[in-house]
């Protein structure tokens, strides 16, 4: 899969099959989406691409109301990669680009910069300066031959649809079992352990700190996870994912325990995969207290991974 940051990268000259969209947490209905532009692309002879922003256009048009982001860009790219996507193209999203309107995002973007064939979209979809452009705009265009362009029906599961705001719901509540149905995967989130203020080390519980770099987290508590290195080894642990009120610190980060592993992961990059919420994060009164609760947590987390063990591939993150 190729990635191409900046239209004025791409090629239009061989055309391409399209779509559209920020894609946080490449979850089952945009897996259906992409898996049928491959079709449209092999029909065509041209590569199947995605048109994708950063930042996130709420982040920058509305930051107090932009959601918990489900993947940074490096943890949707290594999603992408699994599906059936030649390329990838990333749009800085900034003022200019939020205030071009429908026709010459059709002209310039569509047309001139990308060349595209057939764009097939969401049944969402918006595009242009406030959300002007349609559906109906981007059919009047294909009825003067610009380009073909298909509109696909929201994907459902139990009867509602799949959609980055349900799973960041699921999320919230600790239900990791349906957001997984949903993504196709369980949940994860990647990143390079660094060095942390080895509180946890002083109190017999060291742990792998990995910043979140995210304005916002889908994930608060205390939760049975395993950890996947590039060389595929996989280790059982307990996360805490929150602020850490106990010790005083502010930044959002996940902090990994891993049961029975006593070696240095610094500078490695982890995924952690969660399993299994233990409990919410809470403030204690002095490390002796952190100490105790932890215990516990090892103790549950080992539990849990006892009963998943029992359930064949169920330790494992799918992707």
């Amino acid at each position: 899969m190729k990635i191409t940051r900046g239209l004025h990268n791409a090629d239009p000259a061989r055309g391409c099959a399209l779509t559209i969209g920020n894609f946080d947490g490449v979850h089952r209905g945009h897996q259906a989406l992409l898996a049928r532009l491959a079709v449209l692309a092999r029909e065509l002879a041209v590569p199947a691409a995605m048109l994708t922003f950063e930042p996130h256009p709420v982040e920058l048009l509305a930051p107090q109301r932009a959601p918990a982001r489900l993947t940074r860009f490096r943890e949707k790219m290594r999603v992408l990669a699994a599906q059936p996507i030649e390329q990838v193209i990333c749009v800085r999203f900034d003022r200019a680009f939020s205030s071009m309107t429908p026709q010459t995002f059709i002209d310039d973007v569509l047309c001139s910069r990308l060349g595209v064939r057939h764009l097939l979209i969401g049944d969402d979809f918006r595009f242009g300066c406030g959300g002007e452009g349609s559906f109906q705009t981007l059919l009047a265009a294909a009825r003067a031959g610009r380009f073909q362009v298909t509109r696909v029906d929201t994907v459902l599961h139990a009867g509602a649809r799949v959609s980055s705001t349900r799973i960041r719901d699921l999320l919230a509540r600790g239900d990791l079992s349906a957001a997984a149905q949903l993504l196709g995967r369980r949940y994860a989130v990647c990143g390079r352990v660094s060095r942390g203020q080895r509180i946890g080390r002083s109190i017999g519980f060291p742990t792998a700190n990995i910043a979140l770099r995210r304005n916002a987290s889908p994930l608060a508590g205390v939760y049975a996870v395993t950890a996947h290195d590039a060389a595929g080894a996989v280790l059982r642990g307990v996360a805490n994912v929150g602020r850490r009120p106990t010790v005083g610190a502010s930044e959002t980060r996940v902090e990994v325990h891993l049961l029975d592993f006593d070696g240095d992961l610094y500078g490695r990059e982890l995924r952690v995969c969660f399993h299994r919420l233990l409990r919410a994060e809470q403030r204690f009164p002095g490390l002796a207290a952190l100490s105790e609760q932890i215990a516990r947590d090892v103790a549950a987390a080992r539990a849990v991974h006892e009963a998943l063990a029992d359930d064949a591939g169920s330790t494992g993150c799918d992707g």
